[in-house]
């Protein structure tokens, strides 16, 4: 169903990953085709030129950088709906200081400043949703920085999935269920953990019935009883 950019971009409150779509993005930028990257490709490296910016349609898509002694760290990981490339908001000489790589066989649309800015023309709100959107994204890096110092690992495990559940999950009664689960080693990744200690703790959290996962979805038993486990403040 396409959308029209007459009435639905009138009203403030907007599932904006409704409109991050194939043909919706693709109707309002006229047509423009997306790109493809297969798995294990690199869309852009650090201290490439930011000249663009990706909103990912199919597919999943890895942030990260290099540490010491080449040590990868992994920032943040975006599935399709969600945008990532915002350094080409930061200047006009604005440096990638990730990398950026398609862990399943991805499509997106690439978008220059120029074709941003016909966005902002279309969608009157994409312009605050994207500051709030990189606003979430650096408390949620604190955050993630503090429980590092803070918290144990198991804690650490818990309380990312209290947040996934939060911002990715779909709430049904106290459950929650989270359609494209990550894989044991994204939220090792994602919580300085290693993927036999994730395991190790999600299979504790499935044998109390708290949480039951396959590779499809994620389900969330109580979100409460999870915030208390990971000592989460609610």
């Amino acid at each position: 169903m396409s959308l029209s950019t007459d009435s639905i971009f009138e009203h403030k409150t907007i599932d904006f990953k409704t409109i991050f779509t194939a043909e919706n993005l693709g109707h309002i930028l006229g047509n423009r085709p997306q790109i493809s990257f297969k798995k294990g490709a690199y869309i852009y490296l650090p201290d490439e030129s930011a000249q663009n910016i990706y909103f990912l349609t199919e597919g999943k898509v890895k942030i990260g950088t290099y540490g010491v002694a080449g040590k990868e760290i992994t920032k943040n990981v975006f599935d399709e709906g969600e945008f990532f490339g915002e350094s080409i908001l930061f200047g006009t000489d604005a440096k990638r200081r990730d990398y950026a790589l398609a862990t399943e066989n991805s499509k997106a649309f690439v978008i220059s400043k120029g074709g941003l800015q016909v966005l902002f023309q279309k969608i009157p709100h994409l312009t605050s949703y994207m500051l709030n959107t990189i606003g979430e994204r650096k408390l949620e890096m604190e955050q993630r920085i503090e429980s590092l110092y803070f918290k144990d690992s198991r804690s650490r495990i818990i309380e990312f999935l209290y947040n996934l559940g939060n911002k990715k999950g779909e709430r049904i009664g106290y459950e929650v269920v989270i359609r494209k689960s990550m894989t044991h080693q994204e939220i090792a990744n994602l919580t300085a953990t290693s993927r036999q200690t994730v395991t190790t703790v999600l299979n504790e959290l499935r044998s109390r019935n708290l949480i039951t996962f396959n590779r499809r979805r994620f389900l969330i038993r109580n979100m409460e009883t999870l915030s208390v486990e990971g000592l989460v403040a609610v």
